[in-house]
């Protein structure tokens, strides 16, 4: 009984602490509420950017919307993927890559210009031709893993966006 109501103590306190100096879980963003509903306008509607980014927006209680004049909108201009050489072999291979994700969206609220926004991630990924294969399908996930990390930066960026 005395156990019980110690490790109720305790559990309450670290619940209090962990309230009280501002601890968020990762990916927990406050959308404003004129945010809440916004039209999502995009080139691609089945890129996995776009899907990506519907999804996030469903999870923090945003919901898509048709166009209109009085609906804040979200337009994902375009995404990119580059490459670059980070270091050779002595052969004169390339052993690792820098992978660069661009991608450039717009905010517009009613009555106002769009705001451009621009999320980019970068990645290091290192390259042996012997095991072609295997770096292929570990290259996917990485381009899988930066678009995640794009969304969720494209939602921070939302959840940052003052209202007037």
């Amino acid at each position: 009984m005395l156990i019980q109501r110690i490790s109720l103590a305790i559990i309450a306190l670290v619940i209090l602490t962990t309230a009280g100096c501002g601890f968020k879980l990762q990916r927990s963003y406050s959308i404003p509420a004129e945010l809440e509903e916004l039209h999502l306008s995009t080139s691609d509607q089945y890129s996995e950017l776009s899907r990506l980014v519907s999804d996030r927006l469903r999870i923090h209680a945003v919901s898509t919307v048709p166009a209109s004049d009085t609906t804040p909108t979200l337009r994902l201009i375009n995404d990119s993927l580059e490459r670059a050489t980070l270091s050779l072999y002595p052969t004169g291979n390339v052993a690792e890559y820098e992978l660069i994700y661009l991608v450039n969206y717009s905010v517009t609220l009613p009555q106002s210009e769009p705001q451009i926004f621009h999320a980019e991630v970068r990645r290091d990924y290192q390259d042996d031709p012997r095991t072609a294969l295997a770096k292929s399908r570990e290259m996917d996930m990485l381009v899988k893993e930066m678009r995640i990390q794009a969304a969720d930066n494209i939602i921070q960026t939302l959840a940052s966006i003052e209202v007037n």
